[in-house]
C-alpha cells in the first residue's frame, strides 16, 4: 500500500516569503548599487579627466597619458589663487555673520513672545521661494545703489540673505528641543538673555551650529549666478565665478575646468568631514519640537 504525503500548506507559505524575501533582498541591493554608481560617476570622471590631457578630454577611455599639466596651468597661468582668496574671504565671513543671525533671530523666535513673531516667521519662510533668477535684477540695483557692486561687502550680503532665513528656521525647531529650565537657570544667576544664550543655550545648540555653518558655507561655496552678476573682472570673481572662464562661448578648456574644479571641492570635502559627526543629529533635532 503507497502512502500518499502533502507538504502542509504553512510550510510552503514560509518557503514561497523566503523566496519574495531573498528576490526583495536582492532587489533593493541592486538598486543601491546602481544608485552609488550613478551617484560616483561623476566626480570620478571629473577627476580622471582632470589628469589627462587637453586633447584627450572627451576620450572614453581612462587616463593613458597620466599628466599634471592642468593642475599647474590653474594654479601658474590663471587667476586660480587670486579666485581662491576672494572665496576664502567671502565664505568666511558669510559663514560667521550667517550663523551668528541665524543663531539668534532662531534663539529669539524659539523663547520670546514679541508683537510681529508671526509675520517674521512667515517673511523668512517665504523668502525661499523667490528663484535666483527672479532676485538677480532688483539685487543689482540695490547694491549698485549703495556702491557695493564688485565689492565682496555686496556678496556677503547677498549669501545672508539666501543663507539666514532657512537656517533661523532650522535653529529655531533645534533650540525648542533644549529645556527652557537652562534659560532660567541662568536667569536666576543674575544672566541677561544675551548672556544666557551666548554662555548657557548655545554651547548646547553645538549640532544645529554645526548644520548651519555648514550649509552657510556650502551656500556661499557654490553658489554661481550671484558671483557671476555682482562681480567683474578676473582678479575681482569668487572659484564659481572663475570656473566659466574656462568653458564659455569663446573658449573650451574642459582640462583646466575639471582641475580647477577637483582643487575646488577639496576645501569643500574637508569642511563636510569636520563637520559630519554633527550634521545627523542636527538635522533630526531641528525637526522636532521638545
Amino acid at each position: 500500500m503507497v502512502t500518499m504525503t502533502r507538504t502542509p500548506p504553512a510550510r510552503t507559505g514560509t518557503r514561497r516569503r523566503a523566496e519574495r524575501s531573498r528576490l526583495a533582498s536582492a532587489g533593493l541591493h541592486l538598486t543601491l548599487a546602481a544608485a552609488a554608481v550613478i551617484a560616483v560617476f561623476p566626480p570620478l570622471w571629473l577627476l580622471v579627466t582632470s589628469f589627462k590631457p587637453r586633447n584627450d578630454a572627451f576620450s572614453t577611455g581612462l587616463v593613458t597619458h597620466f599628466t599634471f599639466a592642468n593642475y599647474t596651468h590653474v594654479v601658474a597661468d590663471t587667476e586660480f589663487l587670486a579666485w581662491f582668496k576672494n572665496s576664502v574671504l567671502i565664505v568666511g565671513v558669510t559663514t560667521v555673520l550667517g550663523v551668528f543671525l541665524a543663531a539668534t533671530t532662531g534663539y529669539a523666535v524659539s523663547r520670546f513672545r514679541f508683537p510681529g513673531m508671526r509675520p517674521l516667521m512667515w517673511l523668512l519662510l517665504i523668502t525661499q521661494m523667490f528663484p535666483v533668477a527672479v532676485l538677480i535684477v532688483p539685487l543689482y540695483n540695490l547694491l549698485a545703489g549703495l556702491g557695493l557692486l564688485n565689492q565682496p561687502a555686496g556678496l556677503v550680503i547677498t549669501y545672508l540673505t539666501i543663507a539666514v532665513p532657512f537656517c533661523a528656521w532650522m535653529m529655531k525647531g533645534f533650540f525648542d528641543t533644549i529645556p527652557v529650565e537652562i534659560d532660567e537657570a541662568g536667569r536666576v544667576d543674575g544672566l541677561n538673555p544675551f548672556g544666557t544664550f551666548w554662555r548657557l543655550v548655545l554651547p548646547l545648540a553645538r549640532p544645529g551650529l554645526a548644520v548651519t555653518g555648514f550649509y552657510t558655507f556650502v551656500t556661499a561655496w557654490a553658489e554661481v549666478a550671484y558671483a557671476s552678476a555682482f562681480m567683474t573682472g578676473e582678479e575681482n570673481l569668487t572659484l564659481a565665478g572663475g570656473l566659466q572662464t574656462f568653458v564659455n562661448q569663446y573658449t573650451n578648456d574642459w582640462g583646466s575646468m575639471t582641475a580647477a574644479a577637483v582643487i575646488i571641492a577639496v576645501p569643500a570635502a574637508l569642511v563636510f568631514a569636520f563637520a559630519q559627526r554633527h550634521l545627523v543629529a542636527g538635522l533630526t533635532a531641528g525637526t522636532t519640537k521638545g
